[in-house]
């Protein structure tokens, strides 16, 4: 079994950038000043108006994702890949959702290797050739949210990680095709389960989320099967599925330097596919896009 293809040293802290600045004609969250999101609200049918605006914020944050993906390269730095994903959004009059979300400072999120999720962009922080690299792109218009999320390759990558990121595009994949109206959120983690088959650790200490007015409302979607996720599916909710596949163990570490990075709790690589999806009376209608789609 070959080891991953970079040559990089774990991922470390980096130094970051000023906060990027929005103009003040772009409307913002509730959050975007002082950084508190308000208390959860209970998932609810979408507006035809809410889901014209959630199909628009999504369409801009695919296009910011595919902007950030024809950049990705060996020595492009982190920093330089949100200011990417920031022009690319508020070209379009759109906020970058994470700017500022519970104080997070930047406006993507971008884990290489063995971070899991929520890692921060900085200015020391390059690309290695054989990483692997997530990028999660959020976008808010309209007064609702789009939320999306992609691993890609720095050049070429070894064949475990190759295969890794294709079982997380098939858990993803899946995780879709088990939403029906009337159905329960733990079936998405019982179609996940079938496609991991306990080849990789499935992270359960995040998972997709209700999304519309709100970045998060108060649906929690595990990745894995729990059966006390009962919550029904209804035509006009709307969710991410966002699984998180781990070549080893499926545990967490948060930094204690940032309170956001999650890492592998044995150094292993990680990746992640998300999207943001509609129920609908017969399924599900995906809203948001990948680059390879």
């Amino acid at each position: 079994m070959s080891a991953p293809s970079s040559t990089r040293p774990p991922i470390v802290p980096g130094r970051l950038s000023p906060r990027r600045k929005v103009p003040k004609e772009i409307a913002r969250p509730p959050y975007a000043l002082l950084g508190e999101p308000p208390a959860p609200e209970a998932p609810r049918a979408r507006t035809p108006q809410e889901l014209e605006g959630m199909r628009r914020a999504s369409d801009i944050a695919s296009d910011a994702l595919a902007a950030v993906a024809a950049a990705i390269r060996p020595g492009v730095t982190t920093d330089e890949l949100d200011a990417i994903a920031h022009e690319a959004m508020i070209e379009r009059g759109a906020y970058p959702s994470t700017l500022n979300y519970s104080h997070y400072p930047k406006s993507s999120c971008i884990s290489i290797n063995e971070v899991i999720c929520h890692g921060i962009p900085a200015l020391d922080t390059e690309l290695f050739e054989g990483d692997i690299v997530t990028v999660d792109v959020t976008a808010y218009i309209d007064g609702v949210h789009g939320d999306l999320n992609q691993t890609f390759a720095v050049g070429e990558i070894d064949q475990r990680s190759r295969d890794l990121m294709e079982t997380t595009r098939r858990a993803l994949a899946a995780g879709i095709a088990a939403v029906k109206p009337g159905g329960q959120v733990r079936d998405i983690g019982r179609a996940i389960e079938k496609v991991v088959r306990n080849r990789y650790g499935i992270v359960t200490q995040f998972g997709g989320h209700g999304i519309g007015t709100a970045f998060h409302d108060g649906l929690h979607v595990p990745h894995q099967y729990d059966r006390r996720a009962t919550d029904r599916f209804f035509p006009g909710m709307t969710f991410t599925i966002e699984p998180m596949l781990n070549l080893g163990s499926p545990e967490a570490r948060i930094w204690e330097e940032d309170g956001w990075t999650a890492v592998t709790v044995d150094g292993q690589r990680s990746a992640q596919e998300e999207h943001t999806i509609l129920v609908t009376e017969t399924g599900t209608e995906v809203l948001t896009r990948h680059v390879d789609d």
